[in-house]
């Protein structure tokens, strides 16, 4: 199993109100807005827009000391992260620690529609937050 990514999952952008952001999405281009999922481990509510083979991702915090909402009060609205999949979260997560580089999760963890999810720290990709994810399924 290859422990390189396979492909751009998602693109994230913060957002204050899904409902608000998503206006430009489905008004303006036409898109179709998932069902707002709540990720509690997170603290954030989050929804997809399906964009070819890419998703966006609207994330929005539940609580004021969210990682997103430091985000929001930072630099505003905007792209928070890029997503990449990969066959074996387990697997990249050593490769890349072996290879020195900074992890934010050192273990996989839950995240929306069921993926195992981890976060890469922005210093180890030119000041670019990436997660990583596994899907069981693909979608």
């Amino acid at each position: 199993m290859s422990r390189l990514p396979t492909k751009i999952d998602h693109v994230a952008i913060a957002v204050p109100s899904i409902e608000q952001a998503a206006r430009f999405y489905t008004e303006a281009l036409g898109l179709t807005l998932s069902e707002i999922e709540d990720v509690p481990s997170q603290k954030v509510r989050t929804a997809f827009l399906q964009v070819g083979e890419v998703k966006l991702e609207l994330v929005e915090p539940t609580h004021p000391d969210a990682p997103i909402s430091k985000f929001l009060e930072q630099r505003g609205q905007g792209l928070h992260h890029v997503c990449y999949r990969v066959a074996d979260l387990d697997a990249a997560l050593a490769e890349l620690k072996g290879k020195g580089l900074r992890l934010i999760d050192e273990t996989p963890r839950a995240g929306a529609h069921g993926a195992r999810i981890a976060f890469l720290h922005p210093k180890a990709s030119d000041g670019v937050l990436t997660e990583l994810c596994e899907r069981q399924h693909e979608g």
